[in-house]
C-alpha cells in the first residue's frame, strides 16, 4: 500500500485538531448553483441529489457522500463542487435520507454503515452514464459508508467507479463513539446530540411509534442514540452489533479500485491507532496521514484562512487516477498518489 507524505500544512494560528475542526465550520463557503433532483427509491422513500456543473455526460462526475447531519451546503461539499467545476467536471451530492432539508417518508433514516445508499446511487449513475468516468468521495460518516461499499464490491466496483476517496473516516465506530465522549470533545458531542435530537424529534411527529419503542428525543451520547434508535431501526440487534458490522476498517483490505484514505493524525475523535498498517492494505489503497487537519478541518493560508486544500487534493487524486480520460474504464486501473 502506498503511504505518501501529505502536502497539507496548517496555519500557525490554528495549533490543535480541535481548533482546526471547529474553525473550519465558520469560514465563508463558496457559492454553488445546485440543481435538485428528487430520486424515488424502491421502498417508497426518496433521496435528493444536488447537481453542480454542466450536464455534459462526456465529462467526469464526482459523486459526494456527506457526513453526519451534513448536506450539499457543507463546506467540504461546496468546495469540492467548485474544484470539480473548475476542471470542467460535474459534481453531485447524494443526500442521505432526510438530510436535504426535506423529511423522508419512512421511519428509517441513515447511518454510518449505509453502504446500500452508496450502492443505489452509484449504480444509478453508471446506468445513466455507461461510458462516463465516475468518482466517489465520502467524508466522515459518508466516508465510512463508501469505504464499506468499496470493500463489499471488491473487483466488481471497477465496473461502476474509476476511483474513490474517504476523508476523516471514523474507521471503527465503537472506538470513535467512545472517543467523542472524552471531556475535551464535549463541544462535538453536544453539537451532534443537539442536531440529531432535533432531527429525530421531528421524525417522531410523523412516526409516533418510535417513542413507543423507547427512542430518546434527547440522546446524551452516540452509544445511547445508537442503542435506542440506529440499531433497532436499521436491522441491528444493539449498538455493539451496529458498530461491529458497520465499521469500515475491516473492509479496506478488500478494496480493489484506486482509493485514497485521508485522515489527519490529530483528528479529535478518530485516534491515530485506528489507521491500518501497511501489511493490512492492498497496493491500490493510498494512505495519507497529515499531521494536522483535525476532523475535516484542513484550513490553510494566513488569517482568516482558506478551505480549498482538500478539494484540490481530491481532484488531483482523481486526475492522477485517470479522470481526464473520457473512457471510464481506462481510469479504473490507474495508480494514485498525486499531490495538488
Amino acid at each position: 500500500m502506498p503511504r505518501i507524505v501529505s502536502t497539507y500544512q496548517r496555519p500557525w494560528w490554528l495549533p490543535s485538531g480541535h481548533l482546526q475542526s471547529v474553525y473550519a465550520q465558520f469560514l465563508r463557503r463558496p457559492q454553488v448553483d445546485y440543481r435538485r433532483e428528487r430520486y424515488e427509491l424502491d421502498d417508497g422513500d426518496f433521496i435528493d441529489l444536488d447537481w453542480a456543473g454542466a450536464a455534459d455526460s462526456a465529462q467526469p462526475l464526482i459523486v459526494f457522500f456527506h457526513g453526519l447531519e451534513g448536506s450539499s451546503d457543507s463546506q467540504y461539499c461546496r468546495h469540492t463542487m467548485v474544484a470539480a467545476n473548475a476542471r470542467g467536471w460535474s459534481g453531485m451530492v447524494a443526500h442521505f435520507r432526510g438530510c436535504s432539508g426535506e423529511p423522508n417518508r419512512l421511519p428509517r433514516s441513515y447511518h454510518s454503515g449505509d453502504s446500500a445508499h452508496c450502492d443505489t446511487v452509484l449504480r444509478e449513475m453508471r446506468a445513466r452514464f455507461p461510458t462516463r468516468t465516475i468518482y466517489a468521495v465520502g467524508v466522515s460518516l459518508g466516508g465510512n459508508a463508501l469505504t464499506k461499499w468499496c470493500g463489499e464490491q471488491g473487483e466488481a466496483a471497477k465496473a461502476i467507479i474509476a476511483a474513490a476517496a474517504s476523508v476523516s473516516n471514523p474507521l471503527d465506530l465503537g472506538i470513535s463513539a467512545e472517543a467523542i465522549l472524552h471531556p475535551k470533545n464535549w463541544i462535538f458531542n453536544r453539537y451532534f446530540m443537539n442536531a440529531m435530537g432535533a432531527s429525530y424529534t421531528r421524525r417522531m411527529q410523523t412516526h409516533p411509534h418510535l417513542r413507543e419503542k423507547g427512542f430518546l428525543a434527547t440522546p446524551k451520547s452516540f452509544p445511547q442514540f445508537d442503542e435506542h434508535y440506529t440499531a433497532p431501526t436499521h436491522g441491528y440487534t444493539s449498538a455493539w452489533d451496529y458498530y461491529h458490522r458497520a465499521s469500515s476498517r475491516g473492509f479496506i483490505a478488500k478494496i480493489r479500485v484506486p482509493f485514497l484514505l485521508l485522515n489527519a493524525m490529530n483528528d479529535p475523535f478518530v485516534p491515530a491507532s485506528l489507521f491500518p498498517n501497511d501489511a493490512e492494505m492492498p497496493d491500490n489503497v493510498t494512505l495519507e496521514q497529515p499531521k494536522d487537519g483535525g476532523h475535516v478541518g484542513f484550513v490553510t493560508a494566513g488569517f482568516p484562512g482558506k478551505l480549498d486544500w482538500l478539494a484540490k487534493r481530491l481532484t488531483a487524486f482523481f486526475s492522477a487516477a485517470g479522470a481526464d480520460s473520457s473512457d471510464s474504464r481506462k481510469g479504473a486501473d490507474a495508480r494514485s498518489g498525486a499531490t495538488p
